[in-house]
């Protein structure tokens, strides 16, 4: 998939010249990269396609899940280390760690950091609590971190993918989450990168109704 970038306190810069962001990063484009035209109409055709199911969002979480899993990202990681603090609200979808021995610009107590993932393809009623979860998992507080991170970055469809991908209306997009960062900002800390996917070139989804159920078809562009 192509892609577009916004830098948050200068997230692109830190990903593209810290070594140790660097690889992660890296690691993070080749994930995306992975998700082709191909391989999304494959993996809705033999899943969703003809089922309630209208856009193409869980075959892309579940394509870029395998993709990063496969790079040793963990998948539905515990914000804090506390049981009590370990259902799905304090999770992020991914994060990796690094040892920041000697790492100059990385502001954390402990020897490891890292970066968290955020695949925001839900409502546009979350896009605060989305972007506030990286902050919580890189900032410093009472509660011990599973993996504690000091970068995030935000997956987001962009408005072209949304309405090609046959994505709900009340889904946020990545023009969604570049807009409230300025509002946000004394309150987003910490480095974030939100990736805008671009709409794909090859297919649309478009949408059918069967009885009272609407389901989402691949046509070929």
């Amino acid at each position: 998939m192509e892609i577009k970038v916004h830098s948050h306190r200068h997230a692109l810069e830190l990903l593209e010249t810290v070594p140790e962001y660097k690889v992660l990063w890296r690691e993070v484009l080749q994930a995306i990269e992975s998700v082709d035209d191909e391989s999304v109409i494959a993996h809705f055709r033999a899943n969703f396609e003809g089922k309630a199911v209208k856009s193409i969002s869980r075959s892309i979480n579940t394509l870029l899940d395998t993709a990063l899993s496969e790079l040793d990202w963990k998948s539905q990681s515990q914000i804090f280390a506390e049981s009590e603090y370990g259902d799905h609200a304090w999770r992020l979808d991914f994060a990796k760690s690094f040892d920041v021995s000697g790492v100059q610009g990385v502001g954390t107590a402990d020897s490891k950091s890292g970066i968290s993932i955020e695949v925001a393809f839900n409502h546009q009623g979350n896009i605060s609590w989305n972007l506030i979860k990286p902050v919580i998992a890189s900032e410093i507080n009472h509660v011990p971190k599973a993996i504690q991170t000091s970068l995030g970055i935000v997956i987001a469809a962009t408005s072209e993918l949304k309405a090609m991908g046959g994505f709900d209306s009340a889904v946020g997009t990545f023009e969604n989450y570049v807009s409230n960062l300025l509002p946000l900002r004394n309150l987003l800390t910490v480095p974030i990168a939100v990736v805008g996917l671009k709409a794909f070139e090859s297919f649309k989804v478009v949408h059918e109704k069967a009885g009272s159920q609407n389901f989402g078809r691949i046509e070929l562009i």
